[in-house]
């Protein structure tokens, strides 16, 4: 299994978990178990699921598992690999960071960390997207 594929994996378990305990200080705030301002968090917890574990996860076992391109570079380009999986980490964190910052600041320089985020996410997305394409073919 290569390196990028165990990354992919295994960063997606850690969001897995993460999400969760986001959504235990969610549901636990909602109960008035905890007394935390954690509802800014709520727009994370989704990301942490959507992006964080279910995409991770799908991104490393296509890495993984799809045809090869060709003999001599069996998953197209290593580096748009690591490209994916820096931007789409750091698009992740951000979105954390920022997030709960913007809903309760309203600072324009929150905002600000909220586009990189995007920008970030649509460049992993790209990246990806442009690796797997020539994957996708018949045998």
């Amino acid at each position: 299994m290569p390196i990028l594929t165990r990354l992919w994996i295994k960063t997606a378990l850690v969001y897995f978990v993460l999400a969760l305990l986001l959504g235990i200080l969610l549901a636990g705030q909602c109960a008035g178990l905890i007394h935390l301002p954690v509802q800014s968090l709520f727009p994370s917890y989704i990301h942490f699921l959507a992006v964080g574990w279910i995409s991770q996860l799908i991104i490393g076992v296509v890495f993984w598992m799809f045809p090869k391109y060709t003999q001599a570079n069996p998953r197209r380009s290593e580096g748009l690999g690591w490209v994916t999986y820096i931007t789409l980490n750091l698009g992740l964190l951000l979105r954390l960071v920022g997030e709960p910052l913007h809903a309760t600041t309203n600072a324009a320089w929150a905002g600000w960390l909220m586009a990189a985020s995007a920008l970030l996410l649509l460049i992993a997305g790209t990246a990806f997207v442009i690796n797997t394409w020539g994957r996708v073919k018949e045998k």
